[in-house]
């Protein structure tokens, strides 16, 4: 190896894209034909297809065998409105990857990358971007996988519903990375007892849950930490009552919805930073020097990020409060669906970071 100017490090390892998808799909499957929820699958072609198909084995979303199984044995044809459906989700996860998730990148590599030297509010912004970021590029991978699959003549299930308008952790994780938080809880949440146990069961049952996601997201203490803070959070709701409570008004919503958004805000820099030390510091550095001036990036940079902000800031409000509106590229009139998708794929080639790295969820 060293006269091919390499070197072999005996402790790195090769882990497969995609393992943990792999697996879960792999590990549900076994679990429902051993307690006869579904038949043995006779076709190793079919199977391995299931386990390993290729639009979401890379991120998801998540897919069970009695969903996807009988899909892939049914017969399938060319279906327009399925395609121009599977069109319109790509092109969105698309713009929602390169537009929105890697121009917050950029930013918030920036400051993570030296966070010590920056001031407290330029950390707190990168946080903020960091959230909204993992986000984008989640649910653009998603949505792409999900697009391509109709295209195919597949239907996969929505895997986030805009998380960030939860009313609270709980709710949160109804909305977020639907397929791993439903699997989570049918074959580990369920198993263990559920909610179909003393009260104090129940709540280890959420914490042992939760412990298995952040475990799931990398053997690290930070997802560890990360992941049983989410568990605390819905325990201390399930206490308080606050996981079913209806918001009496829009100003109490408001204000449940920003709660949530902080508590979640705050535990994606667990996520986000290298080990628990340095976690901590950042947010102890953050709290303590609210001041100073805010770094931003060249005038047009902050000027594509303001304009992709705004245009996922329209969408996500209008698709939660205004769902059955018809959205301009579902139009009746052929034009305005056409210069929309144009418009969308302008910006995506103009303004898109094209040369952007992997997606997140691509290490898990």
């Amino acid at each position: 190896m060293d006269a091919m100017g390499g070197e072999f490090v005996g402790e790195q390892w090769i882990v497969p894209i995609g393992l943990s998808f792999f697996t879960f799909q792999a590990l549900s499957y076994l679990y429902d034909v051993y307690y006869e929820k579904i038949k043995t699958e006779k076709n190793l072609w079919d199977y391995m297809l299931f386990v390993a198909f290729f639009p979401q084995i890379l991120s998801g979303p998540i897919n069970r065998a009695n969903e996807l199984l009988p899909q892939i044995k049914n017969n399938r044809s060319f279906n327009y409105e399925k395609t121009a459906f599977g069109f319109k989700q790509m092109l969105y996860g698309m713009f929602l990857k390169v537009v929105l998730a890697d121009r917050l990148g950029m930013y918030v590599d920036t400051v993570y990358g030296d966070w010590s030297l920056q001031t407290g509010v330029t950390c707190a912004v990168a946080s903020v971007a960091y959230s909204l970021q993992i986000y984008a590029d989640f649910a653009g991978y998603s949505l792409m996988a999900i697009g391509v699959g109709h295209i195919l003549g597949f239907d996969f299930a929505n895997n986030f519903n805009r998380p960030y308008f939860s009313v609270s952790v709980t709710d949160f994780w109804h909305r977020w990375h639907i397929s791993l938080s439903s699997w989570l809880r049918d074959y580990v949440y369920i198993p263990l007892g559920g909610s179909r146990c003393s009260k104090k069961r129940n709540y280890v049952n959420i914490m042992i849950t939760f412990l298995v996601s952040g475990i799931w997201h990398g053997a690290n203490w930070t997802f560890i930490v990360w992941g049983l803070i989410h568990g605390l959070f819905q325990v201390i709701e399930k206490i308080l009552g606050l996981n079913k409570r209806e918001s009496k008004n829009c100003v109490e919503k408001a204000i449940r919805i920003l709660v949530t958004f902080f508590v979640v805000n705050l535990v994606w820099i667990f996520f986000r930073m290298p080990s628990l030390s340095e976690s901590v510091d950042f947010i102890c550095y953050t709290a303590a020097n609210l001041t100073g001036k805010l770094f931003l990036p060249d005038a047009d940079k902050v000027l594509y990020l303001t304009i992709a902000l705004f245009i996922f800031a329209i969408k996500e409000f209008l698709d939660e409060y205004k769902p059955q509106r018809v959205s301009l590229w579902n139009s009746k009139h052929i034009m305005i669906r056409y210069i929309t998708y144009v418009a969308m794929i302008f910006l995506i080639f103009m303004i898109g970071v094209l040369d952007s790295g992997n997606f997140i969820y691509l290490n898990f």
